[in-house]
């Protein structure tokens, strides 16, 4: 009978270890973080290392990381060495990472894969990101207060949804104020770019706009503003050092909520394969506090929305809304599903741009 009831234990503890129930040993865990950019950039970068530090502090795992890894087939070959150096999750910080990542999953069945902003997955590769048209929506409020020409400016990188969203969302937010606004969009189809950024900002403030948001790495943008004297929206990190005369405010990343529990989930043996894409409701993103030139009225009118963002009483993307042609893509009472928000492929009236 004792033989019988240890050959159970021994059968229970099997099926428990192939069911990817057993716990991990923090001190013996291996995170890994491959990154578009320094971790020194003041943007992107900067806030996904924010977290990863945050892991090893509060959950006393060990992180391996790369940086300024490029958009190809070299960031495969980084996560394959830190595979072979022990990782059991990787986070792929780049959009262009995406199929590259899912390669590697492929080959690794027992190792955890996170891709940000991606759409592509697997058994043991998920994607995440956060509502960052939230807080875009918001930095609009603000930069419809204090523009004085009534064109606004926007650097942007590359022509898919998440950056479509952004554009769009920070539109909406300055034309809630002053329906007459326009917002011109130049891209530079390059993530961390600065002096080709720059000369986007130079162009757009020669055509009348001065207030210049952006959708890009680094400060560039913001600097360039700051040098002809007009404001700028800054983006990732709380930017407010790199310019502080024209700063405004900072639609931010906060990645450490995530990171904490999708590691803790993992060592816990509770992990499962979902998607996130979480908002402000959930810490994910942030609106930089008001840089010291933003107009005064804007912190009433930024908390009034932002506590119905919180509560789930206001959403941004409800109709009616047009496209900048004018056709209608939304009715009145609808609002766009998140299938719909992933694959933005159009811009909202208001837009100076095409989507090439």
């Amino acid at each position: 009978m004792k033989r019988f009831s240890c050959m159970i234990l021994v059968l229970l503890v099997s099926i428990s270890l192939f069911a990817g129930g057993a716990q991990e040993s923090a001190e013996e865990f291996k995170v890994g973080f491959v990154f578009t950019g320094p971790i020194g950039d003041n943007g992107w970068t900067q806030q996904h290392n924010t977290a990863r530090l945050a892991i090893e502090s509060e959950l006393g795992v060990k992180t391996l990381y790369k940086e300024s890894v490029p958009n190809t087939q070299e960031s495969e070959k980084v996560m394959r060495d830190m595979i072979a150096q022990g990782a059991k999750m990787i986070f792929a910080t780049s959009f262009g990472y995406m199929d590259y990542m899912l390669t590697v999953a492929e080959d690794n069945p027992d190792v955890k894969f996170f891709h940000c902003g991606g759409y592509k997955q697997a058994d043991n590769a998920v994607n995440y990101l956060g509502r960052m048209y939230e807080a875009r929506y918001l930095s609009g409020i603000v930069a419809a207060l204090k523009t004085q020409t009534g064109k606004l400016g926007y650097v942007a990188a590359f022509e898919i949804p998440e950056v479509v969203r952004g554009i769009n969302a920070f539109t909406l937010g300055a034309r809630s104020i002053n329906p007459a606004i326009t917002v011109e969009v130049i891209w530079t189809h390059d993530w961390n770019d600065p002096p080709r950024e720059k000369e986007a900002a130079f162009a757009l403030i020669d055509n009348g706009c001065d207030v210049i948001a952006q959708h890009q790495t680094a400060p560039a943008n913001l600097q360039a503003a700051e040098a002809r004297g007009v404001w700028g929206i800054g983006y990732h990190a709380d930017m407010n050092a790199a310019a502080p005369e024209a700063c405004l405010t900072s639609p931010y990343w906060n990645w450490t909520p995530y990171y904490l529990q999708e590691v803790q989930a993992v060592l816990d043996g509770t992990w499962t394969a979902d998607n996130y894409w979480g908002g402000m409701d959930e810490d994910i993103v942030r609106l930089a506090e008001l840089g010291k030139n933003a107009p005064a009225e804007a912190a009433a009118a930024v908390a009034e929305i932002e506590d119905l963002m919180r509560s789930g009483e206001f959403t941004v993307f409800k109709g009616p809304l047009n496209d900048n042609t004018g056709a209608l893509k939304v009715p009145a009472g609808s609002q766009m599903d998140d299938g719909s928000l992933l694959g933005f492929d159009w811009l909202v009236e208001g837009v100076l741009g095409a989507i090439n």
